[in-house]
């Protein structure tokens, strides 16, 4: 596929002005890095960074039927939304318990936003609306196209946002969301992310995130802000250890297997995905994904062996040098006997054994929110 073929965000030539290496990445043409992925992984670590995340999708549900509608269509529970103006984590799961998406919902004052994942928006829409008849009065609008979405991530983002939108910014808790101006431009935000620290995703249209991502650069200087890529935001999410679709989640994996068990709400009453979870809970599971701390200078990649006393025994769904912990980590599959934390496993890495300790998720884990 040719860059010409690809679709792009209303901030592509801002992140060629950046000096942005650009990659193929679910269709559209993306920042995979602008200095380095190490130098902005650190950045959001210790300071501030920004990430132009519009790819992804956003639906709004709307009607009288819409609660009971996502309820339905979610693992997680939607009564924990019991104000507007907050959030949760949750999946779309199928009949047999694979995962059709991760995703983030919001309960806004009159409907519903949820923020989906780039790579599957039709196969997303599709499911919602396949299920949408067994509801009355609710409304489906795809509002990916009308949408740009900037994350704004680091120990020094709230002090930056306070500083352009005002102090109730700072009043906003962990999964609440607001809306305000920033420099004249209307945004809606939650205090949400995909890094493992504070931050913001922030809601503009399409014709003023140019405008915006400027102003967040511009005012952001004197807190150390750089502009991130998609190859910082794995390596970031992976230090969390929080899932990848396509790696820790897939139509043949589920929230269970996947260590989300916290994020799925197996007595709310029906939903989909529930029955197949259920049996899964009581009969056991096959397979879980283990957080592994690798030794030696050598990267696992996803697909690499994972080995118990030299003989297969699972796979890596995900793996990097982890930047800020300082050696490198792996999540993988593998059967329970073989997850035990400070069990001693192996990864093929170049067929050679790399050994690997099994350790709580995540490797990095940030402060309280301020």
């Amino acid at each position: 596929m040719t860059t010409a073929q690809l679709k792009e965000t209303p901030l592509a030539s801002a992140h060629r002005s950046c000096g942005a290496r650009m990659v193929d990445f679910a269709g559209w043409n993306m920042p995979v890095q602008y200095k380095s992925i190490m130098a902005e992984h650190t950045v959001v670590r210790t300071k501030v960074g920004v990430f132009d995340v519009s790819h992804m999708g956003e639906f709004i549900v709307k009607g009288a039927g819409a609660f009971d509608f996502v309820q339905y269509m979610i693992a997680n529970d939607l009564k924990k939304l019991s104000n507007p103006n907050t959030a949760l984590y949750t999946q779309f799961v199928m009949p047999d318990g694979g995962t059709v998406d991760d995703l983030i919902v919001y309960r806004r004052e009159s409907d519903f936003l949820l923020v989906v994942n780039a790579s599957n928006i039709e196969k997303d829409w599709n499911w919602l609306a396949k299920h949408k008849s067994r509801f009355n009065d609710v409304t489906l609008d795809d509002a990916s196209d009308r949408t740009s979405l900037l994350a704004l991530q680091g120990p020094k983002a709230v002090a930056l946002l306070k500083e352009l939108v005002g102090e109730q910014v700072e009043r906003i808790a962990g999964f609440g969301y607001g809306e305000g101006k920033a420099g004249g431009i209307s945004i809606s935000f939650g205090r949400t992310g995909y890094t493992g620290e504070d931050g913001f995703e922030i809601f503009v249209n399409p014709a003023d995130a140019e405008k915006l991502w400027n102003l967040l650069l511009e005012r952001g200087q004197k807190f150390g802000i750089e502009p991130c890529g998609l190859g910082a935001r794995d390596t970031l999410r992976l230090e969390a250890g929080m899932p990848l679709y396509g790696h820790e989640l897939d139509e043949q994996t589920s929230p269970l297997e996947s260590g989300l068990g916290w994020s799925v709400k197996l007595d709310k009453g029906d939903f989909l995905g529930r029955d197949a979870m259920q049996k899964q809970k009581a009969d056991g599971f096959a397979k879980v994904c283990a957080c592994l701390k690798v030794e030696g200078k050598a990267l696992p990649r996803q697909g690499y062996s994972v080995l118990k006393d030299g003989s297969p025994v699972g796979q890596v769904s995900s793996g990097s040098q982890g930047i800020f912990v300082g050696y490198p980590i792996a999540m993988a599959f593998v059967p329970p006997a073989c997850a035990t934390i400070g069990g001693v496993l192996a990864v093929e890495i170049r067929n050679s054994p790399a050994l690997a300790t099994v350790v709580k998720r995540p490797f990095y884990k940030r402060g309280p929110l301020v």
